[in-house]
C-alpha cells in the first residue's frame, strides 16, 4: 500500500476516533463539565493547539495529480498533502528576508516577490511552508510516542501496584534499572541500533519515557487495591481482570490524560534536542534549528530561519503546558479538595 493511502486512512481513523470520543464526552455530565471549564479558562491556548492540528492534518491528507509540475516530471507522480499544493511552485534561488522584493546577498529579483512572510532558506525554500510542516512531525513525535509510553506504563504499573508480590519486585527492577541509565545516552544508543525513521524515535522515545508515569500509577494502585468497593467486588467472587477495568483503571484515567498533555510537551522537546545531535527526524522544527545555527555567524545574520522554527515550537508548548496545567487543576482530586 503506498504511503498517503496509508495516511489518509489513519487520518480518516483518527478523525473518527475523536468524533467518538467527543460524542461520549458529551453524555458524561463529568467529562462535559471538565471540558467546559476548560474552554472558559484556556480559550486560547486551544485556539492554537487547534490550529496546529488543522496545519497537521492539511498536510497528512495527500493525492497524486492536480499540480502542475513543469519539467518535473517525478513531481507529476507524487503524492502531494493540502499542505504542498497551497505552497507549490513557490521556489526561489537563495536566501531571501522576509516579505523581500530581491534575494538576501546579491540583490537578484525574486520569482515571487513580497510572498514569502517569513523568507527563503538556502536552497530557496519558503520557510513559513517549512515551520508549517514541521507540525505534522511534532504531533506525531508527541502523541505516537505518548500512546506508546501510556499504555506500557499502566501495563506495568497497575500489575505491580495490584498483585504486589515477585511482579512487583520484577516491575520496580525494571524501572529502577531504566532510571539508573543517563537517558540521553539510552535514548541515542536506541535510535543507533533501530535507525532514524520516525516510527524508531517514537519508539526509542517511549522505551525511555515511560517510568515516571509507571511510578506514580504504581502508588496509586496500591492505594485502590485498598478501597472498600474493590474489597467488595473481591469478596463477591469478581474476577481480577474484571475489578483492574472496571474500578482500577477508570480511577486512574485522570492521571492518564493529564499525563498525556504533559508529557506530550517533553517528547517534542526531546525530538528537537535529538536533532540537534543529528539524529532527529526529518522536516522537523529541531532539524531546522540544527540547520540554522551556522547561519547566524553569517555577515549579515541570517536570522528568520531559526527565529521562525524556535516561534513554532514555543508556540505549540506554551499552548499545551497552558493546557496540562488547567486540565491538572480541573480533573486532579486533591487539587479540588484543597480549593474547597
Amino acid at each position: 500500500m503506498a504511503g498517503w493511502v496509508l495516511s489518509n486512512i489513519v487520518v480518516a481513523v483518527l478523525l473518527g476516533t475523536a468524533l467518538g470520543l467527543t460524542l461520549a464526552a458529551r453524555r458524561s455530565r463529568m467529562w462535559s463539565d471538565t471540558f467546559r471549564d476548560l474552554w472558559r479558562r484556556r480559550r486560547l491556548a486551544i485556539g492554537v493547539i487547534a490550529f496546529y492540528v488543522v496545519v497537521a492534518l492539511l498536510d497528512s491528507v495527500a493525492w497524486v495529480g492536480g499540480v502542475e509540475a513543469g519539467e518535473d516530471t517525478v513531481a507529476r507522480y507524487q503524492a502531494q498533502s493540502v499542505l504542498d499544493r497551497l505552497f507549490s511552485d513557490r521556489q526561489e534561488r537563495s536566501y531571501s528576508a522576509p516579505l523581500a522584493d530581491v534575494e538576501f546577498y546579491d540583490g537578484a529579483p525574486l520569482r515571487h516577490p513580497g510572498t514569502h512572510l517569513l523568507g527563503t532558506d538556502l536552497i530557496g525554500r519558503d520557510v513559513l511552508y517549512l515551520s508549517l510542516k514541521g507540525a505534522r512531525v511534532a504531533l506525531l513525535i508527541g502523541g505516537l510516542t505518548s500512546l506508546l509510553a501510556i499504555p506500557l506504563a499502566l501495563l506495568f504499573g497497575i500489575s505491580a501496584g495490584y498483585f504486589g508480590g515477585r511482579i512487583d519486585d520484577f516491575v520496580f527492577f525494571l524501572m529502577s534499572t531504566l532510571a539508573s541509565m543517563p537517558g540521553l545516552l539510552l535514548l541515542i544508543a536506541l535510535i543507533m541500533v533501530l535507525g532514524k525513521s520516525t516510527l524508531a524515535v517514537c519508539f526509542a522515545l517511549a522505551v525511555t519515557g515511560w517510568v515516571g508515569f509507571c511510578r506514580v500509577v504504581r502508588g496509586e494502585t496500591f492505594k485502590l487495591r485498598e478501597l472498600e468497593y474493590v474489597s467488595a467486588a473481591r469478596s463477591l467472587g469478581v474476577s481480577e481482570p474484571s475489578i483492574i477495568l472496571r474500578h482500577v483503571l477508570p480511577n486512574l484515567m485522570h492521571l492518564v490524560i493529564i499525563t498525556f498533555v504533559l508529557m506530550f510537551s517533553g517528547l517534542v522537546l526531546s525530538e528537537a534536542i535529538l536533532s540537534w545531535l543529528g539524529i532527529g527526524v526529518e522536516g522537523s522544527w529541531g532539524q531546522m534549528i540544527d540547520q540554522a545555527r551556522d547561519e547566524l555567524s553569517r555577515d549579515p545574520i541570517v536570522w528568520w530561519n531559526i527565529a521562525a522554527a524556535g516561534g513554532a515550537l514555543f508556540g505549540l508548548i506554551l499552548a499545551v503546558n497552558f493546557v496540562g496545567d488547567a486540565l491538572r487543576d480541573t480533573l486532579d482530586p486533591r487539587t479540588l479538595r484543597d480549593a474547597e
